[in-house]
């Protein structure tokens, strides 16, 4: 018991770190880019280094730390050639993913979409609007059964995280009328059935995002030389 016990408490650590530094990644505490040191996690949340470096691994599989060799680590950051192809793909296989994902929307799941939509048209927070739709496309992508699919998708998700909030700050009315009516209408078509237009509501809507993103290089800095 005493051999397996010191290895159930840094995996239980490194999990603990891991989610704690997902959340602040993801909610904009940490910039894309910028280096985390691993002194400073091991303060903040507790744990030694290794359950940190632990953490560490794990978010880089899901695309939010890039660890360099013998150099440290740091939130990854995406050229505007890098977040256009991430989205060029997303356009591909999200659509494939919805479909997969069809026979885990239930009239229930699909009831939330519907709710996740009207509170996302009603947020005028940033930060509200973000997470709402993400809970709602996530919502949508159910097939626990695929075998890249979801991890990927997800994955993908995570490394435009940053580049989707900082346009969504520089959405004008016009086109943050046109997202929620992408939303309203893929909740319409998943009612109804018609997957073929679902998917197409899908590609189109992440097209959309990737245009005008494209129409916003400031947002995209020239990333650092020294961090590989």
């Amino acid at each position: 018991m005493s051999d397996t016990t010191p290895a159930i408490r840094d995996g239980s650590a490194s999990q603990r770190i891991a989610e704690a530094v997902r959340e602040a990644i993801l909610s904009g505490e940490y910039q894309p880019g910028e280096r985390i040191v691993q002194e400073d996690l091991s303060e903040r949340y507790g744990g030694s280094r290794i359950p940190v470096r632990e953490a560490l691994r794990q978010l880089e599989t899901e695309g939010l730390v890039r660890l360099v060799a013998n150099t440290g680590a740091w939130v990854q950051s995406l050229t505007l050639a890098q977040c256009s192809e991430v989205y060029q793909t997303r356009e591909r296989i999200e659509p494939l993913l919805l479909r997969h994902s069809a026979e885990y929307l239930t009239d229930e799941v699909i009831g939330e979409l519907d709710d996740l939509a009207q509170k996302m048209e009603s947020s005028s927070d940033i930060e509200e609007f973000l997470a709402l739709d993400r809970a709602f496309h996530f919502a949508t992508y159910r097939a626990e059964g695929t075998y890249v699919l979801r991890e990927l998708v997800h994955r993908l998700w995570n490394t435009t995280q940053p580049y989707r909030r900082a346009y969504t700050g520089l959405v004008d009315t016009e086109h943050m009328r046109i997202f929620h009516d992408d939303h309203h209408m893929l909740v319409s078509a998943l009612r109804d059935g018609d997957l073929e237009l679902a998917e197409q509501v899908v590609g189109m809507h992440i097209r959309r995002t990737r245009v005008n993103l494209e129409r916003h290089p400031e947002i995209f800095p020239e990333p650092d030389p020294n961090t590989g």
